[in-house]
């Protein structure tokens, strides 16, 4: 009986470990591009910065950077294609956002926070 007790005393523990939120992980995104061109694109934040990120290769992901919370600006130029698009999310502390830069006729940006 005690080997069942100390069993589940470590599996609520394990559990309330697993979701406990770290208040201090700024939100962060990444870029997905499905088109079969590269797609660049500039970000800008509500900290004032912006973030350039170039020549997204196609069917490639980028890796995560962060930003600050509020809300974010995306311009997006797609290679071969006239013009620019857009779209834009409010960033939240602990929420990782992908940017989709969609391979459809017009090209859409779409932001998918999981």
């Amino acid at each position: 009986m005690k080997y069942l007790i100390s069993l589940f005393a470590i599996y609520l523990m394990m559990s309330v470990v697993a979701c406990s939120t770290d208040p201090e992980n700024p939100p962060k995104f990444r870029i997905r591009n499905d088109r079969a061109t590269d797609a660049s694109l500039q970000v800008k934040t509500s900290g004032g910065n912006t973030i350039n990120i170039n020549n997204v290769k196609p069917g490639t992901t980028s890796d995560y950077q962060e930003v600050a919370t509020g809300q974010v600006d995306i311009t997006v130029t797609i290679q071969g294609q006239s013009g620019q698009y857009t779209a834009s999310f409010l960033a939240q502390i602990n929420q990782s956002y992908t940017v989709v830069v969609a391979n459809t006729t017009p090209p859409s940006i779409n932001v998918i926070s999981p």
